[in-house]
């Protein structure tokens, strides 16, 4: 009997180690970045058509969207980071940029998903970046130079009918007269995903919360210029955080 018990004792020891030494799996996590107008799918071949309506009731189009996303991270149930290297120029007119491959592999898990818009100031150096150089993604020295954040353009009809052209460009936002300047980056905080094997995360865009909360954007007297206008800077950075970025399904 004695034996029997060791033997049995043995065989749960047994079992116990090789559960905890059995390894984790690792895998890969991509990101698919997707844009929509309040629902409706933005793609390129909807660029150039008067087809939205923003919260002020103005008809305008999209001719070029392009952002950056920097810093993106992943954040375990003990909020242990995992910060990959790098950052992402998202062009709607070019589909290969549409999605991005992250540079490590991951344990499985639960993860909460975060990345920054734009670049922080401690990452906006001037003209170190060459792809964004090549890009034209440079900010002139006389705003304290850097990199863009967001180039979204296109086209409005104003109170009188006239079409006129926007540029809605995202900075960190510089008042050119009291030369302050302030940090309008922020944090995307996307939620929890879990990862049981290799996985797409996708982030959607929702272009026209850009024009609406908490500033509704009035384009007849806000449509140029922006990137010498700092109120006009930290609005811009208002909205983006109101809702403009959220988590998509995900795929593995």
């Amino acid at each position: 009997m004695k034996q029997l018990t060791l033997l049995l004792l043995g065989l749960i020891l047994f079992s116990c180690t090789s559960d905890s030494d059995e390894p984790v799996k690792e895998v890969s996590l991509s990101l698919a970045f997707a844009h929509n107008w309040d629902g409706t799918s933005v793609t390129k071949d909807e660029f150039n058509k008067l087809d939205y309506t923003n919260k002020k009731g103005t008809k305008m189009s999209i001719t070029k969207l392009r952002y950056l996303i920097s810093r993106i991270k992943l954040t375990d149930s003990a909020n242990n980071v995992i910060e990959f290297d790098g950052y992402k120029l998202v062009d709607l007119s070019d589909n290969a940029t549409l999605s991005h491959r992250l540079t490590k592999l991951v344990k499985e898990g639960a993860y909460k998903l975060s990345c920054t818009f734009g670049f922080s100031n401690a990452d906006n150096k001037d003209g170190v970046y060459q792809d964004l150089n090549s890009a034209n993604w440079n900010v002139p020295s006389q705003l304290t130079g850097g990199y863009h954040y967001m180039q979204l353009e296109g086209k409005f009809k104003n109170t009188s009918l006239v079409e006129l052209g926007y540029s809605y460009h995202a900075i960190k936002a510089y008042n050119p007269t009291t030369k302050v300047s302030k940090d309008t980056s922020f944090e995307i905080d996307l939620g929890t995903i879990t990862l049981k094997g290799d996985a797409t995360a996708t982030i959607n865009m929702n272009i026209a919360e850009w024009f609406k909360n908490p500033n509704e954007w009035d384009l007849e007297t806000k449509n140029s210029g922006l990137m010498m206008n700092y109120d006009a800077q930290i609005q811009m950075s208002d909205n983006g955080k109101s809702g403009v970025f959220s988590l998509g399904g995900v795929q593995q």
